[in-house]
């Protein structure tokens, strides 16, 4: 049996799509189909079953995942392998939430493109928990550590949120010196049922429980915050991004919150992952303590 094609296989298994299997893969759709049709061929069984909702897997499909991943276990080892001496390269995709995403991402991906040349990283910001059973990426940031899944779970580091809003917002509304005065300025935040973590529901600290401008997306807040459209709950590692952004009771609203590095139970024994999944809990960590530094510095942007 073709290593090449059990590698197709796992693709449409996970992505349940032909099409979503072919992005992976950088194949065209057409030819991920014939390629699953010689398989089936092969093996002498249907393995997928085309539905409204996708291509799920068969009974025989089922049975054929464990012996296809041990053969991309193997696949991999032998690469690392031979590879060593020569550097990290490859694909590595990671999904993360979107503030961590927009604010830290971008300079750890300098930092590991810079060390690893060869190295492709992807970041993949999604408003909810990438799926690694899926193999949607190699590993995943979240704000919190799942309760299921085969998974190796890892604290990277704590980060701090306050409440802010952009001097030309505060210059043109009523002052604010305690939380009472909240009631009568505009808040952004999420939309409340497209909060996908417990650990979002951030405005209910602060003592208001609606808010007049909601994004499912951290970046779209801020703009909004940036624009002069309201308050809102920013991570403090953001502020330093947004010139004129000022800090609004840090005595009385201060949150912190966790990053946790997620992988698939069975990359364990990856040498190459380890290394790269070392790499970005160090690259994270350092990233927020610098930028979250800069927040109560001397000249601060306390209102």
């Amino acid at each position: 049996m073709d290593w090449d094609d059990l590698r197709i296989f796992l693709a449409v298994a996970r992505a349940e799509s032909l099409s979503g299997a072919g992005r992976r893969l950088g194949m065209d759709a057409s030819t991920v189909g014939r390629r699953i049709m010689r398989l089936e061929q092969a093996v002498g069984a249907s393995l997928f079953a085309k539905t409204p909702q996708g291509y799920r897997l068969t009974a025989e499909g089922g049975r054929l995942v464990a012996p296809a991943e041990a053969a991309e276990k193997a696949a991999v080892a032998v690469v690392e392998s031979t590879r060593r001496e020569e550097g990290i390269g490859g694909q590595l995709r990671v999904g993360v939430p979107d503030g961590c995403a927009n604010y830290l991402m971008p300079q750890v991906a300098r930092n590991l493109a810079e060390a690893h040349p060869r190295l492709e990283i992807q970041i993949v910001a999604l408003p909810r928990v990438v799926n690694l059973s899926k193999r949607e990426a190699d590993m995943a940031i979240a704000v919190s550590p799942p309760d299921t899944g085969r998974l190796t779970v890892q604290r990277l580091s704590d980060y701090r949120l306050h409440l802010a809003g952009h001097r030309d917002y505060l210059d043109r509304h009523p002052p604010i010196t305690g939380l009472g005065d909240l009631k009568a300025h505009r808040m952004i935040g999420y939309i409340p049922d497209m909060i996908f973590d417990r650990e979002l529901d951030y405005l209910s600290e602060t003592g208001v429980h609606t808010a007049a401008i909601t994004s499912n997306a951290v970046s779209v807040q801020m703009q909004a915050i940036r624009a002069g459209a309201g308050l809102g709950i920013v991570h403090d590692f953001a502020i330093p991004f947004v010139e004129g952004l000022q800090v609004i009771l840090p005595e009385r609203i201060s949150l912190t919150r966790s990053f946790w590095l997620l992988r698939h139970a069975d990359d364990r024994d990856s040498r190459r992952l380890g290394i790269l999944a070392d790499a970005l809990a160090h690259g994270i960590r350092n990233e927020i303590a610098r930028l979250e530094q800069q927040v109560f510095a001397p000249t601060d942007r306390r209102a």
